[in-house]
């Protein structure tokens, strides 16, 4: 079984996605070594809270560069809420913060829609644009779980893998190559989240 590694920078809570994992079998190890995920076949990169520890505690804790390096490598790569969001060049959540700039593309709030409350917070549907492999044998419209305020605009919205709307259409999921990130949480979004954590350990 090929290695797969949860990334732990403080800031997420980690053992709720390897349990996702560990429910169908897969084994998956929390680690902050920088050496341990440059050495892993797959890579999961999970996050909650804001952008500008988040960024800061990576650069800190020397993780930043063996996570550019794997998605450049063409090995698996899975992010989750932060964990997409960082992939991005830059975030305006408190102030101007420079992210990973694995693709170009900024990370804005939603803006103040009357009756709309931020964060967007529970169940809402994503609307699927492209295949992608971790959304293999899901519903069409399949429902997931979002803790959000900020959101990713992709520069290449050729990239953007599932949309959701709340209530215009923001980009929820991006696929690229070896690259699958979403805005939402599957480890908390039931069978269907676990059926695309599935998806991701088989690649």
């Amino acid at each position: 079984m090929s290695s797969l590694v949860i990334v732990d920078y403080g800031m997420a809570n980690l053992r709720s996605v390897q349990k996702a994992f560990e429910k169908f079998g897969h084994a998956a190890l929390i680690t902050s070594d920088p050496n341990r995920v440059a050495e892993a076949d797959k890579v999961v990169l999970p996050g909650v809270g804001a952008f500008r520890d988040a960024i800061a505690r990576l650069r800190d804790g020397g993780l930043a560069p063996p996570l550019v390096e794997h998605v450049r490598s063409g090995k698996p790569f899975l992010g989750i809420c932060l964990g997409l969001q960082m992939l991005f060049t830059t975030s305006y959540e408190d102030g101007e913060h420079r992210g990973l700039d694995v693709f170009p593309g900024e990370v804005i709030r939603f803006g103040d829609t009357p009756g709309l409350k931020v964060p967007h917070m529970g169940w809402n549907q994503l609307r699927l644009r492209q295949p992608a492999a971790i959304f293999r044998d899901l519903p069409e419209t399949p429902s997931v779980y979002f803790v959000h305020s900020y959101y990713v605009v992709p520069k290449d919205r050729s990239i953007i893998a599932a949309e959701t709307d709340y209530p215009t259409p923001f980009t929820s999921a991006i696929c690229h190559e070896n690259v699958s990130a979403t805005q939402f949480h599957p480890e908390k979004s039931q069978s269907v989240g676990l059926k695309m954590l599935r998806n991701f350990a088989a690649l």
